[in-house]
């Protein structure tokens, strides 16, 4: 997820012309660059990432030890080949385990193998079938003392792996508001937001709970008392530790742009990717790739958001666009919203709106977030 910032990365991001989220991008992706950069005496990035790295790594190993990112390769036992190999292990809840194998993280490409397994004298053993260059093979692997490793037999074939667990972290964790920009949750109040429900005249007081410097989303969804239209937002979320819940009853909330345009929050880690999984702009498009990390660890979404246009006798000349980036990744380019997706605040879309949190039950948290006008 974390790398480093390159003339590259700054000429693709300006290939959103003549769209304001094109500054926006640029801008907050070098804010956050620089402010991991600060602190530490000028200690340099890696020491903020490295901080970050092990507040992820706390909370997974905290959680489930086993579950996560692992990395490492493969090799034929007669020395002859090899090659990288990386799993995600999805942990299921009463002690069981799917392991998706694939060549590489970050890709739309089907797993090579999926395991399943579960937890067994202090090990999790694992096994199943995998394909590769035309050959089927059959696979056994064990998860003990921070190590996955296994072996594999396919035909006239076989060979040995051995992966290490990786904690791959944001490059814009914990990126500092710009100068100018709006700061609607820094860890300590809610000043900055109401409930979403409240009727005219009743107590609109939130109802979340401060923990730990984050916001836990509970007694309804929430929307910032300030409304915007063209922005840049930064926002920081983590999914909770429910292995026994599935679909959308895992770790579900949103985040709505104008209170109308939904980016599904969700533990889909190592799922497929879809418009109502993490990262999906509900019911409207899929993410490019599923960047969702696994719960208990904290995610960023950098949303850079054109609202839709109207003529001065009220028709609509262009929808709003969306570019959302996750876990420091594009997963959505510019994308049309023909109108508002469901769960929201609705409403014309003509009018300026809030930064909409829902409370889909599930005690999601959010932190460090922030706005930048267009």
């Amino acid at each position: 997820m974390a790398k480093v910032l390159t003339s590259k990365d700054v000429r693709r991001w300006f290939r959103f012309s003549g769209s304001r989220a094109a500054a926006a991008v640029l801008l907050l992706v070098l804010c956050a660059v620089l402010s991991s950069c600060a602190g530490s005496g000028g200690a340099g990035r890696g020491s903020a990432v490295k901080d970050f790295k092990a507040e992820a790594k706390e909370a997974i190993t905290g959680l489930d030890p086993a579950m996560g990112d692992w990395q490492g390769g493969w090799k034929l036992n007669d020395g002859s080949d090899s090659g990288p190999l990386v799993a995600q292990v999805i942990a299921l809840g009463n002690g069981e385990y799917k392991a998706n194998f694939l060549e590489v993280f970050d890709t739309r490409m089907e797993p090579i193998g999926i395991l399943v397994g579960r937890l067994e004298g202090g090990a999790v053993q694992l096994a199943g079938r995998a394909y590769h260059s035309g050959i089927d093979f059959n696979v056994n692997a064990k998860i003990e003392g921070g190590k996955l490793t296994g072996d594999f037999t396919g035909q006239d074939v076989k060979g040995t792996f051995a992966l290490e667990q990786v904690f791959r972290v944001s490059e814009t964790m914990g990126a500092k508001p710009t100068k100018g920009a709006v700061v609607l949750f820094n860890g300590k109040n809610f000043k900055e937001w109401r409930r979403a429900d409240a009727k005219d005249g009743e107590d609109d007081a939130v109802r979340c709970e401060l923990v730990d410097g984050a916001m836990r989303i509970k007694g309804g969804s929430i929307i910032t008392k300030k409304t915007f239209t063209d922005a840049a937002v930064h926002i920081e979320f983590r999914s909770p530790f429910m292995p026994e819940a599935r679909g959308q009853g895992r770790g579900n909330s949103g985040v709505y742009v104008q209170g109308r345009y939904e980016i599904q929050v969700l533990d889909s880690y190592g799922l497929k990717g879809e418009s109502n999984e993490c990262g999906g702009i509900y019911g409207a498009g899929a993410p490019r790739v599923n960047m969702c990390a696994p719960p208990g660890q904290w995610q960023t979404y950098d949303i850079f958001f054109d609202a839709a246009r109207y003529d001065s006798a009220g028709n609509k000349t262009s929808d709003a666009t969306i570019t959302v980036r996750h876990n420091g990744v594009t997963i959505h380019d510019q994308v049309k919203m023909g109108g508002a997706t469901p769960g929201g605040l609705g409403g014309n879309e003509s009018e300026p709106g809030g930064i909409f949190l829902q409370d889909h039950g599930n005690a999601v948290e959010y932190r460090n977030i922030w706005l930048v006008e267009q």
